[in-house]
């Protein structure tokens, strides 16, 4: 038992010293504005406009790939909320002092990160069925996961794990 405590205490510390690194971006004011527009989009309006310019641009067609997007958003939310109200876990601004909160949290807890789930679930079930939108989507989840760390509102370990969330719910719903 004490191995798994050493190692968990060793991950801590890793997360912990990553977001402090990761968050000290913010000294430089395009890059704090850069991140504060990326985790901005990533609250809903680049998903709702992207579903909003499949239909203009689909018309029909792209009613059953919204209605999916819209469907792993719902069940994504679900289960985000879920974990978060189980682990309660501080946000890094709120438990280090060292650590500045770039932009304002939209909950109360860090683990998952919403945020990352929601961008890999979309962007899975947007390219499953566009794969031309993976050119622009897989840069934007790469931004969104690293705005996150960077605003001082997620651990690294919360974006693996709402990155691992969402590919799971992603997955799950290419099935049904």
């Amino acid at each position: 038992m004490w191995l798994v405590d050493a190692t968990v205490e060793q991950l801590q510390r890793l997360d912990r010293s990553a977001s402090l690194q990761l968050n000290q971006a913010l000294r430089y004011a395009a890059v704090r504005r850069l991140f504060q527009a990326v985790s901005w989009l990533g609250n809903g309006i680049a998903w709702y406009a992207l579903m909003l310019a499949l239909l203009a641009r689909y018309g029909a067609d792209a009613a059953q790939p919204v209605l999916h997007m819209i469907f792993v958003g719902v069940v994504g939310a679900a289960a985000y909320s879920m974990v978060k109200r189980g682990t309660s876990r501080p946000r890094p601004y709120q438990a280090l002092q060292s650590i500045a909160a770039g932009a304002r949290a939209l909950d109360a807890y860090s683990f998952p990160s919403g945020h990352t789930l929601h961008a890999v679930a979309f962007s899975l079930v947007a390219c499953w069925h566009y794969p031309a939108l993976g050119a622009v989507l897989f840069p934007f989840v790469l931004l969104t996961a690293v705005s996150r760390v960077v605003l001082g509102l997620h651990y690294p370990s919360d974006v693996l794990a709402g990155a691992a969330l969402g590919a799971l719910i992603a997955a799950a719903s290419f099935r049904i």
